[in-house]
């Protein structure tokens, strides 16, 4: 029998993005990188840890981009929100073929596709071992998925909010795929972030987990086993706090 590693984490949120879902597509959903990804919480899910999770809709659709080629702002993220319902969709479907019991979330009622929020009734499901996924952000306009991630961290009492990212190990002083000189950091504070633009969250998101003292860990999504082993106290991270 494979030994189940141990970790101080009792409950966390996971953050990807959605291109983290498109894998070499320049658009959409891959599967496979959904099954990918689906393993690696499963793994996570199987040390006893309490997962809930957002994942964002640029893949689909990004109410930001959309606004800025002219549409009004608040349609184009109204329009953001229904794409991250998709992706929370296709991330549930991979879960449950794992044998993961999952539940969608959302912010925005379609009590047909997802359950509605209420955070008392999330929490319970955490506590019964399902992994949620929280969907259409906050439900309103003008609030990006980071924050969403940082609010439903806080109302769900987690211990960190995981950013997986793709493509870099933590949070460095200035980009490193165009500066190869650039420092990573092993941790960070919060308002060096916000002094420094590091643009690990947006500002609204770390303002928040730095009022709750929510700790903030960065880590390669894209590396076999990164969310397990950082779980289990190995791997390369950033942690902001």
């Amino acid at each position: 029998m494979t030994e189940i590693p141990q970790t101080t984490y009792k409950r966390v949120l996971l953050k990807i993005s959605g291109e983290a879902l498109m894998g070499d597509q320049g658009y959409g959903l891959h599967p496979p990188t959904v099954e990918r990804i689906a393993r690696e919480i499963k793994s996570v899910h199987d040390m006893g840890v309490e997962i809930c999770m957002v994942i964002g809709g640029g893949n689909i659709f990004r109410g930001l981009a959309g606004s800025a080629q002219g549409m009004e702002r608040t349609t184009a993220d109204y329009m953001g929100m229904l794409a991250t319902v998709m992706n929370a969709l296709a991330m549930q479907s991979s879960l449950e073929e794992l044998g993961v019991f999952t539940r969608v979330i959302s912010a925005i009622r379609m009590d047909e596709v997802a359950e509605p929020y209420i955070r008392r009734r999330a929490v319970r499901h955490l506590e019964k071992k399902r992994v949620c996924i929280f969907a259409a952000g906050t439900g309103n306009p003008y609030f990006t998925t980071d924050t969403a991630s940082a609010l439903r961290a806080n109302e769900m009492a987690c211990e960190a909010l995981f950013m997986g990212k793709n493509g870099t190990d933590g949070v460095y002083d200035s980009d490193p795929r165009t500066n190869p000189n650039a420092k990573r950091y092993d941790s960070v504070s919060y308002d060096d972030v916000l002094v420094k633009n590091l643009k690990v969250m947006d500002a609204s998101a770390i303002a928040l987990s730095r009022d709750n003292n929510l700790p903030i860990i960065v880590f390669p999504l894209d590396e076999p086993g990164g969310f397990r082993g950082i779980l289990a106290g190995q791997g390369t991270y950033t942690k902001v706090g």
